[in-house]
């Protein structure tokens, strides 16, 4: 594979991770996916703690939400009064990721922004196929809607955001809400290189197919684990790209953050015209020589670090 549009520090990061990774058992992407989620996670979650700022308050809370018990991952940076709110949701293809993996992220987002975050530990696929992450997500976003100040939340201005399968749920989140809950008033979206369809045959698709960390291949599995049936990867609470205009439309403000080198940089392109066609206001930013996933690079790639930085600049503007 060729490297000479990798922005230099993305490369010497990439390195760095896959060396970390050769301390874990090989990743075999087939059910049962227990081991192979040790293999995939662990590097990052180590990452993940030794990154990042400290918070004023850290700690996990758990909701009854769908008939199990769902960990949440709260920081706040400061306990002086109740806090705006974003509900982040890791990515990791519906399949990998936790609320350890993306713990840093969190943090800097919590720092940059003043305000909370609060992070559902949403059930995974195979195991728990569409639409189960999407219900537990917005279950979430509700609770903190009706009962945020008990965790010491502001539950009148709340973003929801998210990367990868993240931002494809943040984005999920939004437009079912609409249709359950018209009166939860989102401030806005956080998107950052989100899935937004199941088709793979787009020119980013073709171009990065292999060789960029997230392949294609890897696309075509996540999918076969979140909507095992077909019919599903066409509705547009799963393929959001799909949804209808007016129900754009109704959607707040949203950041989009994109990666040059990714399979998903033109479903994000296309995700973002059809915002901005539908109305809604749309501040994007495409981060030039880096891969799928640079957010979990903070503190070690440049461009991950301006991304954050500039996140945190809009979440203030937004939940102010």
């Amino acid at each position: 594979m060729s490297q000479d549009r990798w922005d230099p520090e993305m490369r010497a990061f990439t390195a760095m991770m896959e060396e970390r990774g050769r301390a874990f058992p090989p990743i075999v992407m087939a059910p049962p996916l227990d081991a192979a989620r040790a293999s995939n996670d662990g590097p990052g979650i180590a990452l993940a703690a030794a990154t990042g700022p400290k918070m004023a308050e850290s700690a996990d809370r758990w909701l009854s939400v769908r008939g199990r018990r769902l960990a949440c991952r709260v920081h706040r940076p400061s306990t002086d009064a109740p806090l705006p709110v974003m509900v982040y949701i890791h990515g990791g293809g519906w399949v990998w990721g936790s609320i350890d993996t993306h713990d840093h992220i969190m943090r800097g987002y919590a720092e940059g922004a003043g305000c909370a975050i609060v992070g559902p530990d949403y059930a995974l696929s195979p195991e728990a196929a569409f639409p189960q992450a999407l219900e537990e997500c917005a279950a979430v976003v509700r609770w903190v809607a009706r009962n945020g100040a008990e965790w010491g939340l502001d539950p009148s201005r709340i973003v929801v955001g998210g990367d990868s399968a993240g931002g494809n749920l943040a984005l999920a989140v939004a437009l079912l809400l609409q249709q359950t809950d018209p009166e939860l008033k989102l401030a806005g979206l956080l998107l950052n290189y989100g899935v937004y369809d199941s088709r793979l045959d787009t020119p980013s698709y073709v171009e990065f197919a292999t060789g960029h960390t997230l392949t294609r291949e890897k696309m075509d599995f996540y999918w076969r684990c979140y909507c095992p049936r077909e019919a599903d990867r066409m509705h547009p609470l799963a393929a959001p790209l799909r949804a209808d205009a007016a129900d754009l439309a109704k959607l707040p403000p949203c950041l989009m953050h994109v990666a040059e080198l990714d399979v998903l940089a033109g479903e994000n392109v296309a995700m973002e015209k059809r915002l901005r066609d539908a109305g809604v206001t749309v501040e994007s930013t495409t981060f030039p020589g880096v891969l799928h996933g640079f957010l979990r690079a903070m503190g070690h790639v440049s461009a991950s670090d301006r991304a954050v930085a500039e996140a945190g600049a809009w979440l203030k503007r937004i939940l102010a």
